[in-house]
């Protein structure tokens, strides 16, 4: 049985997934999308490189923005459920040439993200002060986290159209236009940024300006897009009405993702009240740079994980084991390469990498040998984005969210809480337990999903054969 091609559209903007080279196709998404992720991450790190050098406040203002992330990552992670929940379902149905079906899920998608970001908007307003002492806040950073986090709460469904609808437009093979979303908005924060911080002396407030204006753009993008003629699925609002069995099926294909945004920021705030109570502020000044060094240096095996997912859904709904097998091989090879090459790299030149947030002596001395621990044995993690990707591209929603919950509540969390107690390690006890879930994560992450995965694929093709 054979299934056609889809045609590119005039410049190459719709990627054919079916294509005979399996690599090629990852790369035309993965490509387009690091340059998406990269401009992405600096929404947030453009901040932080800009507060950290807020004259005589930096240090202390960096420390206050690090506070935020818990829940930055939790609208995140919610952004992500229903986007990256819902875009492999879209994608599967396109293999099965059933797009009356991918349109609805992306209509579903669209209402649940717009209901939780309403939701996540008036409960950060009104219970911010609290949880940011929860997450390790001290009186001398509360007024810093505290003016960063409630205006970036009034753009919270900005971010959730925009991180959660861009999906779709990849999922469709548009993977330049989704570049282009987050383009317009990374570009209009590296402007404000300057302009709103320093030159209205707005200080932490202007970031924050900055991201939500800069959160906007990109969301304003993503609906002209969808909504327009160019768009192969059209989201279409007239007459909607949400469907639970299909709300159901994102849910439970994205809880993979968002257990990873939770988890994330569980660990953040194990982090960063360990840090406070045995180190003090500079260590969570500390953490929130090797927490952007992290970001930083992750996100092109992400973007490759992410590019390799529509191409492994759309040729596992086509019954193509063999480009689906290619794919992961791809995958795999090319994210250990890179992060074995860019541990390196943070390993011969850690300072460079912490000075571009803040240069303080008293930070540097403290930030380098956390970095060593921090990073030791970072290539695990290839193996980790690595199954994680072939768990959510093949729809297998339970061993996602099991591996999920594995390297970090499971794994990290305790660790952190436990590891400053043991041997007098103090504060290095928390940098050390991301090395340790690295291995084990990571490790067992895709050992299982070569023993899950491959024999089901070699069914799929003596199946296939037996035609």
């Amino acid at each position: 049985m054979s299934f056609p091609h889809f045609h590119r559209t005039a410049g190459g903007g719709q990627v054919d997934f079916s294509g005979p080279n399996v690599r090629r196709s990852v790369l035309a998404v993965a490509a387009p999308m690091l340059v998406a992720q990269v401009l992405n991450l600096l929404y947030n790190i453009v901040d932080r490189i800009y507060i950290g050098k807020i004259p005589g406040q930096g240090t202390l203002a960096l420390a206050g923005l690090g506070l935020c992330f818990p829940l930055i990552t939790l609208i995140t992670a919610f952004a992500n459920l229903f986007g990256v929940g819902g875009a492999p379902l879209c994608s599967i149905a396109r293999g099965q040439k059933d797009l009356k079906s991918a349109r609805t899920i992306m209509a579903n998608a669209w209402f649940m993200l717009m209901v939780s970001g309403a939701a996540l908007t008036l409960i950060g307003i009104v219970f911010h002060k609290p949880l940011l002492y929860l997450f390790g806040a001290s009186g001398d950073t509360y007024p810093y986290a505290a003016q960063y986090m409630t205006i970036y709460l009034l753009g919270t469904v900005f971010v959730m159209t925009s991180l959660g609808m861009n999906p779709y437009i990849n999922s469709q093979g548009f993977a330049r236009t989704g570049m282009l979303t987050v383009l317009l908005g990374a570009v209009a924060n590296i402007i404000l940024d300057p302009i709103l911080i320093f030159g209205l002396g707005l200080g932490v407030r202007g970031a924050a300006i900055a991201t939500v204006l800069s959160q906007l753009l990109s969301a304003v993008w993503v609906m002209a897009f969808l909504t327009g003629s160019k768009a192969e699925l059209r989201l279409v609002l007239k007459g909607f009405r949400p469907d639970a069995a299909i709300i159901k099926r994102i849910l439970a294909l994205g809880t993979s993702s968002f257990v990873m945004g939770f988890t994330d920021s569980l660990v953040q705030v194990a982090c960063n009240s360990t840090l406070s109570a045995f180190g003090g502020d500079l260590y969570i000044s500390v953490m929130t740079v090797i927490n952007s060094v992290r970001q930083i240096a992750q996100t092109p095996v992400l973007a490759l994980a992410d590019g390799a997912s529509p191409v492994i859904s759309y040729n596992y709904g086509a019954r193509m084991a063999d480009r689906v097998r290619a794919a992961i091989r791809f995958m795999t090879q090319l994210g250990f390469g890179y992060t074995l090459l860019i541990w390196g790299f943070i390993s011969l030149f850690p300072e460079t990498f912490i000075r571009i947030f803040n240069p303080d002596p008293e930070l540097l001395a403290i930030a380098v040998p956390s970095l060593h621990i921090y990073f030791f044995g970072f290539v695990m993690m290839a193996f980790q984005f690595s199954g994680q990707s072939v768990f959510k591209s093949l729809n297998k929603a339970k061993l996602a969210i099991f591996f999920s919950l594995l390297r970090k509540a499971i794994i990290v969390v305790p660790l952190t809480l436990l590891l400053p107690h043991v041997g007098g390690l103090g504060v290095n006890g928390v940098f050390l337990a991301e090395p340790i879930s690295n291995l084990i994560g990571g490790l067992a992450c895709y050992i299982t999903m070569r023993c899950t995965v491959m024999p089901e694929l070699s069914a799929m093709e003596r199946a296939k054969s037996a035609r």
